[in-house]
């Protein structure tokens, strides 16, 4: 299916909280970026239809994007979920899809607060999110004997100026420049934050619970039990450093 060179796999990134140190939400003062990674097969012929079905199933077309902010607060096209049957019926069916569909998630979730109290020369949260999760990727891709053939990372476009100071961090990182081994099989696409993008909707529904499980790991996340499982693990079943990863450390 795929030209030579090109590995099995693809990954969407998404974001859940904003990477500033100056102005830190004490609710929030989390940053976490999120890496779903498909086999590109099985995204092609599984994953993109079930998403399309989800969306015909309840609002006769396939033009609604899933965005997590937009269905938390009921926003439009949203409104439905303010019926409570419809609500449950809804989250059911996307919990349902989200827990079989076959992917892995790599995932860094930053303690800005923590990170600011640790001193002045701690790094962009943002480059440090990105870098970790990089590193991790390239390590799956290691293990799946797919590091030496060419693997997209596709990353909602934020703008202009913060698109180009991501390529700048990405290729530092893709090249080793930044205390780590070079992944020049690692490639950047953007994608508009219109696009109808499965990867990206699934990365952006699955950003949020991630962040809201280490904020509060004893509170019900119901989004979180529907993809713990894809978290990527070692092999004695560990996610810690693996599918997720926190800084600082403890």
């Amino acid at each position: 299916m795929l030209p030579d060179g090109f590995g099995d796999y693809i990954a969407y990134a998404d974001e859940s909280g904003d990477h500033s140190l100056t102005n830190i939400n004490s609710k929030f003062p989390l940053f976490a970026l999120v890496f779903c990674v498909f086999r590109v097969n099985q995204y092609v012929r599984d994953i993109v239809p079930t998403i399309q079905e989800l969306k015909f199933s309840f609002f006769g077309h396939d033009q609604v994007i899933l965005h997590e902010i937009d269905i938390r607060r009921r926003n439009p096209p949203f409104g439905i979920l303010h019926d409570y049957a419809v609500r449950e019926r809804f989250l059911t069916s996307l919990g349902q899809l989200i827990e079989h569909t076959e992917m892995t998630v790599i995932a860094t979730v930053i303690d800005k607060q923590k990170l600011f109290d640790a001193g002045a020369n701690v790094g962009d949260p943002y480059e440090l999110a990105l870098q970790s999760c990089m590193e991790r990727m390239h390590m799956f891709l290691r293990d799946e004997q797919m590091h030496e053939r060419t693997t997209h990372i596709v990353f909602e476009s934020r703008g202009a100026a913060e698109d180009q100071r991501l390529l700048r961090t990405f290729d530092e990182i893709r090249r080793g420049q930044r205390a780590t081994g070079p992944m020049p099989n690692l490639r950047y696409e953007f994608a508009s934050k219109r696009s109808n993008s499965a990867g990206l909707q699934l990365a952006d529904l699955i950003a949020r619970p991630i962040a809201l499980q280490v904020l509060r790991p004893n509170q019900p996340n119901r989004a979180y039990t529907t993809f713990v499982s894809k978290l990527w693990r070692d092999a004695d079943g560990n996610i810690n450093g693996r599918g997720l990863k926190v800084f600082p450390d403890d």
